[in-house]
């Protein structure tokens, strides 16, 4: 069912054997083994087969390191697994399956999140709930999207919203049609996203659900920015970070909301809502990418002290960024390089960027890193044009209140 890189070999579970080396790679490939015998085609197996492996994967387990939390996740399955084989019910597995999924999605390992989201609509089949079956396929279909398999997310959200209308779920169907704006988005449509999350907005505002709110405003918001329209943008952020309940969607918020200030020329609230980031903590992916833009922030203000410090903590986490976070960080090391007057390590760093891009098939950041190649020597360009939207009452409103927040 894996859509994106087609399965890196025809072995199930294969792109765990990737990390080999840290042996939870090797744990997690077995104890995804020993889950597929709750599949329909393992339906006449002897009781002391799946003891056998039981007790082998069980066994593994208990090898790693204690209290990580991925060991946590692959004992919990363990568990799982067996309380289900025992009473023959594949329901008892689908909350850790969730679990691990989110987890590795989480740390963006997203083949490997893909493979257990596909692992669980296996062994659950037709007897998935219905509230379960669309949740699988919304999740696999955002991991698809971060993935950029595109036409995979969008029949996974289609799929995943026609299921979720059929049994009255409005929650869900929103979800749905956020998801596919996001696929447009990725896309580069920006035109039929923006339309369609403002129609989502108003939706969901009429039902009073929060979340889908929060999710279409913070949509919006990328939009916007994308569009080159930052000051309209910044308010809808702002709103994301109030509708949402969860701390981590909050810090991806203040995450996106540090860039857009930086955009309009306001590095002190930016520097605000990427230090509470840092200050609170994150997934692995948005603290990268706050501290990448604390990097910036700092190179903006030419900060050289502020810039190396905070250059070194990207660099020590640079072997476990993946590529669309390294080209990112690479590329803005560069223009801090170039702010700097180090004209000759911008160039190689910009060189290293466009290859890191090239690839992986980051086709905007290969046009990105051309255009700033192309202007080297003038690297804040974008700045003098955006100092009128700092100027903005709105944008002035976001920026008190991320005081108040950091007060």
């Amino acid at each position: 069912m894996t859509d994106p890189a087609s399965q890196h070999a025809s072995l199930p579970h294969a792109v765990f054997l990737q990390r080999m080396a840290d042996g939870s790679g090797q744990a997690a490939f077995i104890v995804l083994r020993l889950v597929d015998l709750l599949g329909p085609e393992h339906a006449t197996l002897h009781p002391d087969a799946f003891h056998y492996q039981y007790v082998a994967t069980a066994r593994c387990c208990r090898e790693l390191p204690p209290g990580a939390t991925e060991t946590s996740h692959l004992l919990g399955l363990v568990r799982s697994t067996a309380d289900a084989f025992r009473q023959q019910s594949t329901g008892l597995v689908l909350p850790a399956l969730f679990a691990y999924a989110h987890y590795l999605e989480d740390e963006m390992r997203l083949e490997e999140a893909l493979d257990v989201l596909d692992t669980l609509l296996q062994v659950g089949g037709a007897k998935l709930a219905p509230a379960d079956a669309v949740g699988a396929r919304l999740r696999r279909a955002r991991v698809c999207r971060k993935l950029n398999a595109f036409d995979a997310a969008e029949r996974a959200y289609t799929e995943g919203g026609e299921m979720a209308a059929a049994i009255g779920d409005r929650h869900s169907e929103l979800l749905s049609r956020i998801g596919r704006a996001e696929t447009l988005r990725g896309r580069g449509n920006l035109l039929e996203a923006e339309s369609l999350l403002r129609g989502i907005l108003v939706d969901a505002e009429a039902i009073g659900d929060r979340y889908p709110q929060a999710l279409a405003h913070q949509g919006l918001a990328v939009v916007l920015s994308t569009g080159g329209r930052p000051a309209e943008a910044i308010p809808h952020e702002w709103r994301a970070f109030q509708l949402h309940d969860d701390e981590v969607a909050r810090m991806r918020v203040l995450g996106d909301l540090g860039i857009m200030l930086l955009f309009v020329g306001d590095p002190t609230a930016a520097e605000r809502a990427l230090t509470e980031i840092v200050r609170r903590g994150a997934t692995h992916d948005v603290l990268d990418n706050a501290l990448i833009e604390l990097m910036h922030c700092a190179s903006f203000r030419r900060d050289r002290v502020g810039f190396e410090r905070w250059r070194e903590q990207c660099d020590a986490r640079r072997e476990s960024m993946p590529p669309n976070i390294l080209v990112d960080y690479t590329l803005k090391a560069g223009i801090g390089r170039a702010r700097f007057g180090q004209v000759d390590r911008a160039e190689r760093l910009f060189a290293s960027a466009l290859k890191i891009a090239d690839e992986a098939g980051l086709h905007e950041f290969t046009f990105r890193i051309e255009r700033i190649k192309a202007g080297l020597r003038d690297c804040d360009c974008p700045v003098a044009a955006a100092e009128s939207d700092f100027r903005s009452e709105s944008v002035r409103e976001v920026s008190a209140s991320l005081a108040q927040l950091e007060a």
